[in-house]
């Protein structure tokens, strides 16, 4: 699975290296342009890998190295407040912060705390691995939102899958940087799609699905909680239940 159980969360034992961190120019874009598919590396600090954070326990706010357990990544809202992340990561008890841009214990954007969950019917009633996407509703800091400070993409449901490469961006529980790949999904079922990406293993739960016009068309998650490997990661088909739930985050007061 691509999540730690929300109970005990033990430490995974740490991966074999990537390959040293690469430029973005070095990556392929997100549609069809040159450059390498399926190689994960190290994500470059730029202003789309800032949009996707660690999320952690809020009572780790003050000591975030090595307490980070999924990912999440900003969407453009009304109230420049809401994060999209997999079900599975927000489905227990207690509270929650987001730390965008998380880098080496570092909160280069600050700590932001989760003040609403919205959870689809499918996953809240049983756990329906179609329904596993939720979004989250942040506190402001300083008048701000957190869109304001790192912008955000956009949440577009209804796409078809696979129709461009993708690049998806997550926290594996055995670093303390994000890792980035670029690779075309391919459909699964009629309700879940897959991408081969190599070392996206527990941690990564959450991690957006990225397409050349920044637009958000997937989330790592669904089948088997995003995969029982680390090579081959999931993402519910992005539908109607995942376009309403996020209007009730967007239009949250």
């Amino acid at each position: 699975m691509k999540r730690i159980p929300r109970i005990t969360r033990p430490l995974f034992v740490a991966v074999a290296l990537l390959g040293p961190a690469v430029t973005s120019a070095s990556l392929a874009a997100a549609d069809d342009g040159p450059g390498p598919l399926g190689v994960t590396a190290v994500a470059a600090v730029t202003a789309q890998s800032a949009r996707v954070g660690a999320l952690f326990d809020a009572d780790r706010a003050g000591r975030l190295t090595g307490g980070h357990f999924c990912t999440a990544s900003v969407v453009r809202s009304p109230h420049h407040d809401v994060i999209v992340t997999a079900a599975h990561c927000l489905d227990g008890g207690g509270d929650f912060v987001f730390v965008p841009g998380y880098r080496d214990g570092t909160a280069p954007h600050g700590v932001w705390t989760v003040r609403g969950r919205f959870l689809p019917d499918g996953w809240a009633k049983g756990e329906d691995e179609d329904s596993d996407v939720a979004f989250a509703v942040l506190d402001d800091r300083g008048g701000r939102g957190v869109e304001d400070v790192v912008g955000g993409n956009r949440f577009t449901a209804g796409t078809a899958t696979g129709a461009t490469a993708v690049t998806m961006t997550g926290y594996p529980n055995s670093r303390e940087a994000p890792v980035s790949c670029t690779n075309k999904p391919v459909a699964h079922s009629r309700t879940q799609q897959r991408i081969v990406c190599p070392d996206f293993t527990g941690g990564t739960s959450g991690s957006p699905w990225v397409n050349g016009d920044g637009r958000v068309v997937g989330i790592l998650g669904g089948h088997e909680q995003g995969g029982a490997t680390a090579d081959i990661s999931y993402s519910v088909v992005l539908g109607k239940e995942a376009a309403e739930l996020y209007e009730d985050a967007a239009t949250d007061p």
